[in-house]
């Protein structure tokens, strides 16, 4: 529950961390009606601000709300069993679940514990998503899921309807479109999905290049995916081909020119990452996701060479262990200790936050959302220092008030 809001605070620790800059030695944030004001030093912020309330969260960093770009909240009382064989295994024994109603819940409570504070959320069901979600502290974005193809893709105008519906939170909780995946729907919806996102002005989000049998599929519906369609007895022959793979899919049909949220993106060679360098979209790594499934090294180092805004989520609880956003940055620093810690932050905070499209979260500024997290720490380097240990946040601030 969040204790009584107090419309002023400054938080103060050792450490402030506001991304995109040097960490601050015994700093300190002033919170007023919900809103960063100041950050600086603990001593003159607890001077000038006579009239706040002061917390001090001691040895302690605090870092901005940390926000899970990719995630499927209606999934989290889903438990993922052992990695399949194949990823349309995974997806067909998906289908044959039961989605357990309240999953929604289950996977608010694990971001708040896990230090999340906003999140680029998936919803086959965006009506029930969104009333739980405009009723939780949680920020971000709530992409209605979009599937029409072969026998099914007459469902693409009332899906995409579907999709903007639902109550949102304005300025916390935005409306965003889904165009599923290019194994689920065509071109033709996909450039409806983006034509509607654009004349609304609506954050967009699909799953891409996730796994190496998309390509086989647009190319020449063989493979597992036109296997999935027949266990579905839904296919038929009017369902268009493409050559040359997904993110070059995604390129012809406009995808890549707006600022759109690429899920995955695990399988890219040299020249789509000129493509993807070229474009406008943000590709979210999910890194325990990755590994579950088993897929080759992704390339999100390259990927942020070459300029492309690369952020990180967890994907659902089907196929990640939990919600626990800092464990995939755990495991990139695990996989990559030569990059700094810093960056790899930044694909939590202030990536993740372009990703889906929200301005004014994923750093510690004025002007920012006054949401934060704070984690103990005995370090003179704590964003090395939570990286390497196992340890959850002591706090988690929502809009100035402690969750």
């Amino acid at each position: 529950m969040n204790e009584p809001a107090n419309s002023k605070v400054v938080l103060t620790a050792a450490w402030i961390a506001p991304i995109g800059r040097p960490p601050i030695r015994d700093g300190a944030i002033f919170f007023a009606d919900g809103k960063i004001a100041a950050v600086g030093s603990r001593k003159s912020l607890k001077d000038e601000m006579t009239d706040a309330a002061v917390v001090d969260a001691g040895n302690a960093v605090i870092l901005p709300g940390l926000v899970n770009a990719h995630t499927h909240l209606e999934l989290s009382d889903i438990q993922r069993g052992k990695p399949p064989a194949r990823f349309v295994d995974w997806i067909i024994d998906l289908m044959n679940q039961p989605t357990p109603p309240g999953g929604i819940e289950t996977g608010i409570r694990q971001c708040l514990r896990f230090g999340v504070t906003a999140v680029g959320d998936i919803t086959s069901q965006p009506a029930v998503t969104r009333m739980v979600l405009a009723n939780s502290p949680l920020r971000g974005v709530s992409y209605g899921e979009v599937r029409a193809m072969a026998q099914r893709r007459g469902f693409l105008e009332p899906r995409l309807e579907q999709s903007r519906g639902g109550p949102a939170r304005p300025g916390s909780v935005a409306i965003g479109i889904s165009p599923h995946a290019p194994y689920s729907i065509e071109s033709t919806g996909y450039q409806r999905c983006l034509e509607v996102a654009k004349e609304n002005h609506l954050p967009l989000a699909t799953h891409l290049a996730e796994t190496a049998d998309e390509a086989t599929f647009l190319a020449d519906h063989s493979g597992p995916f036109r296997e999935l369609w027949s266990t579905l007895n839904a296919w038929d022959q009017q369902v268009p081909k493409s050559t040359g793979g997904p993110i070059r899919f995604a390129d012809s049909i406009g995808l890549l020119d707006y600022p759109t949220l690429l899920a995955h993106v695990n399988y890219c060679d040299d020249d789509e990452m000129k493509q993807l360098a070229a474009g406008k979209a943000s590709v979210v790594y999910c890194p325990r996701t990755h590994e579950f499934f088993g897929h080759p090294p992704h390339r999100w180092r390259e990927l942020l060479a070459r300029g492309i805004n690369v952020a990180v989520g967890t994907d659902s609880c089907a196929s990640s262990p939990d919600l626990n956003l800092v464990d995939d940055l755990r495991l990139l620093h695990r996989l990559a200790p030569e990059v700094d810690a810093s960056r790899i932050w930044e694909m939590a905070t202030t990536r993740a936050a372009r990703a889906i499209q929200c301005s004014g979260i994923g750093a510690l500024e004025p002007g920012f959302a006054a949401d934060a997290v704070v984690f103990r720490t005995g370090s003179d380097q704590p964003l090395n220092e939570i990286l390497e240990n196992a340890v959850l946040p002591s706090s988690v601030w929502i809009g100035g008030d402690r969750q």
